[in-house]
């Protein structure tokens, strides 16, 4: 297939649709490929276990950006979502960023569209914007300083106490940042849809089963779901202090791929996912789970989907970056 027919199927489809001889070892051909072409495999905590076990770091946001920001590998792929992908040509141009599929977005994302997004800003001239790192470069560039759930509190605590603050995307977030700071931020009213869809009743119900069990939750998720867990942190954070806690049980209220890892650290632990509030897997991120190990051995191999981006908006986004890095180095988080 040549190059041309291939970006072809990709804009109708987000990724390289091809058969895969089924006897093909993917996991010994994608180490082959990242070797023969200097590449790194970034992915998320959420990503699916076979992704997880073949690549070459795996972390939350935050660890993510630093990784792209220092790798010295000719080109990344990133098994994420887009705008973690886009975070990753951000901070580090020269390479080349590829993922498996274009069309993995990410609800909270989408729930600050630019325009609406930018209105909102110019009514409050007075106010800083920190803007959480799950959203897209356009939303970078409207911002002052990103963040993610591991060291927001500590940007938010760097800044001075009367500084009038807009929070955006999440709502959850911002409103939990609230009450740990203090603050009065004014917020944006996005959400994700993962975070949101947990049943505090299902949660009861498990814990009645599960007495020993303590709830781990991801500061995305509603109040109601924060007011009964017994920790509240970043992916990072929740799979540390899962390893380091004497308990036996978790429920865990967050995306399930962060379960593979805390198994694999404590295997003589259980881990029970938080239930949703319908009978479907939606503490699944569909989004997420559109990657796949046959799209990230293809994408390796043919160098597509690559994600580019316009250099007036790269060098807009990466200001408010580029500032989250800076305050995260003071206080002792990088």
């Amino acid at each position: 297939m040549d190059i041309n027919t291939a970006k072809a199927q990709i804009n109708d489809k987000g990724f390289l649709d091809l058969e895969i001889d089924p006897q093909i070892d993917l996991f010994a051909e994608i180490q082959k490929l990242k070797k023969e072409k200097n590449a790194i495999l970034l992915a998320h905590y959420y990503q699916e276990t076979d992704i997880q076990d073949v690549a070459d770091y795996i972390g939350d946001s935050l660890g993510l950006a630093q990784q792209a920001e220092q790798t010295t590998a000719d080109m990344i792929v990133f098994a994420g979502v887009h705008f973690m992908a886009e975070t990753a040509k951000i901070l580090n141009p020269s390479k080349k960023v590829i993922l498996p599929d274009l069309k993995a977005g990410c609800s909270l994302a989408d729930s600050a569209p630019t325009p609406l997004f930018k209105a909102f800003r110019e009514k409050h001239p007075d106010h800083i914007v920190i803007s959480y790192i799950n959203c897209t470069a356009e939303i970078k560039a409207l911002s002052d300083i990103i963040c993610t759930s591991s060291n927001a509190e500590k940007i938010i605590d760097s800044l001075p106490k009367d500084q009038p603050i807009i929070f955006a995307p999440d709502r959850n977030l911002g409103a939990w940042l609230n009450k740990r700071s203090g603050r009065n931020m004014l917020l944006w009213n996005g959400a994700c849809m993962v975070h949101e869809i947990f049943s505090l009743e299902k949660i009861t119900k498990l814990k009645l089963r599960h007495p020993k069990a303590k709830v781990l939750a991801h500061p995305e998720c509603e109040e109601a779901v924060l007011n009964v867990a017994d920790y509240i942190g970043s992916t990072t954070q929740l799979l540390k202090y899962s390893a380091s806690d004497s308990a036996e049980e978790f429920i865990v209220a967050t995306e399930t791929g962060i379960l593979h890892q805390m198994q694999l650290q404590s295997p003589q632990k259980t881990f029970i996912p938080a239930p949703p509030n319908n009978n479907c897997a939606c503490n699944d991120c569909p989004h997420m789970k559109l990657n796949t190990l046959e799209k990230i051995y293809l994408c390796l191999r043919y160098e597509l989907p690559e994600l580019t981006m316009d250099e007036t908006l790269r060098l807009a986004a990466k200001k408010p970056m580029d500032k989250m890095m800076e305050i995260s180095r003071s206080q002792g988080i990088i």
